[in-house]
């Protein structure tokens, strides 16, 4: 039955390799439950209650990508986007976050139908094959930089990045999952990332950064948020800003995860992706049930990067960690265990360390980086903005900031070597609207 509907064989893969897959993509997002109600409670809304509404939108989103666009890209809410909508919309805005989901709510129905149009399939075909390797190599980039903070290897200094405290017992148990998953790897071992991260969690039990919070567990109550958006208090001028942000941030955001986990997964085909519109139906999807629910914007994750690295190439790896999600509302003691964070001693506010999983997301990203060897370095046109969106994604710790700085950049740059016809007239346009999302949308 596998065989057949996720044409195993046909993708070069098997059973087991897609349940390692998902699984590995699991551990390496799992942080996302506990991390998503942290947040989501500084505006006021229930932590058990996001949680929950947390899983489930997951599991339907990324259950969506695997049996309808068959690809193991799995969804949860964005980082990035929470924060969006805590601080920037419920707070800054002072629409309470009821109107927060009623915004998210929106943005997702207008997005499913301009996915419906192909809208959004034409903006992704319409991205230069540079830029698509450079998004690739910058996420790799991007997912180092998350695990070198989650490890506590790097930390914030002045006037940026500073080196860590080596010394230090999580830093300690990610530099020993960092070893095992490259030990692993050379062995040819299948499943080295999720080994390597069990090899973390196992030595972060012992060294007391990990602590053991149980196995099963009652599941909080959705009621505090289910069906609690307020979408009239949405419908207003002084929303409209966010509504129009929260469109522009799932867009690029999901072409860039979307487009970069699948180069490295050697899914693109002649510089596209095949069943792409398939494969963006599950953000939309994923984003109105999550507002439903009560949770903010639904998208594709950099860490199925970690699935892929596993040798997932079918949605089955999808459907396994869509499976994980819903039991991890009954598990999430355990999840918590192997996902949850370490409090640095001594912080405030705490500062929260993810040692078990940072060590896999390193170990992808450095695998990611090899995409850079198809970008046509001797070539400014397209080495340039290849380059700023390569870096642009890390330094501004955003995928859509980096895409956007590379859309922006192709067109000029051809423009100034007298190769314009080389530019479709959509790139002229989304150019023009980034320029003007910078000069007068920026929050």
């Amino acid at each position: 039955m596998f065989e057949k509907f996720f044409r195993l064989s046909e993708n070069g893969s098997d059973a087991k390799t897609e349940v390692i897959g998902g699984a590995t993509t699991f551990v390496a997002m799992a942080y996302i439950i506990f991390v998503q109600p942290a947040v989501l409670q500084i505006a006021g809304m229930d932590f058990g209650a996001v949680m929950v509404a947390t899983c489930l939108s997951a599991a339907l989103a990324t259950l969506v990508m695997g049996l309808y666009a068959n690809y193991p890209i799995c969804q949860a809410p964005l980082m990035g986007e929470n924060f969006f909508f805590v601080f920037t919309v419920a707070i800054g805005m002072k629409l309470g976050w009821q109107a927060a989901l009623g915004a998210v709510f929106i943005s997702g129905v207008i997005f499913l139908l301009l996915t419906f149009a192909k809208v959004r399939e034409l903006v992704a075909d319409s991205v230069p094959e540079g830029i698509k390797y450079s998004i690739a190599a910058g996420i790799g980039l991007f997912i180092a930089l998350i695990g070198l903070q989650q490890a506590g290897i790097v930390v914030r200094g002045e006037p940026l990045l500073k080196l860590g405290d080596l010394h230090g017992r999580p830093q300690l148990v990610a530099v020993v999952g960092i070893v095992a998953t490259a030990a692993l790897m050379l062995l040819k071992v299948r499943g080295a990332i999720l080994w390597g991260m069990l090899a973390s969690a196992a030595t972060g039990l012992a060294a007391g950064v990990v602590k053991f919070h149980g196995i099963v567990s009652a599941p909080p109550s959705l009621a505090p948020t289910f069906l609690k958006l307020d979408i009239p208090g949405a419908l207003t001028v002084a929303a409209a800003p966010a509504i129009l942000l929260l469109l522009f941030m799932l867009m690029f955001d999901t072409i860039g995860t979307l487009l970069g986990v699948s180069t490295q997964a050697g899914f693109l085909r002649d510089g596209k992706l095949p069943r792409i519109n398939k494969a963006l139906v599950s953000d939309a999807v994923g984003t109105v049930a999550g507002s439903l629910l009560g949770t903010s914007t639904v998208s594709s994750y950099i860490e199925a990067a970690a699935g892929v690295q596993s040798g997932a190439r079918t949605g089955l790896a999808n459907v396994v960690t869509a499976l994980l999600f819903l039991l991890a509302i009954f598990f999430s003691p355990l999840v918590k265990t192997v996902g949850g964070g370490y409090a640095v001693p001594g912080t405030n506010p705490p500062v929260m360390l993810y040692p078990v999983t940072a060590a896999g997301l390193i170990v992808v990203g450095s695998l990611m980086m090899s995409a850079v060897r198809h970008i046509r370095w001797d070539d400014a046109t397209e080495a340039i903005p290849a380059f700023m969106t390569l870096v642009g994604i890390p330094f501004t710790f955003n995928i859509a900031d980096g895409l956007s700085f590379g859309l922006i950049l192709h067109p000029v740059c051809k423009l100034f070597a007298g190769r314009a016809r080389e530019v479709s007239a959509l790139m002229w346009v989304l150019a023009a609207i980034f320029v003007l999302r910078y000069a007068f949308l920026a929050v």
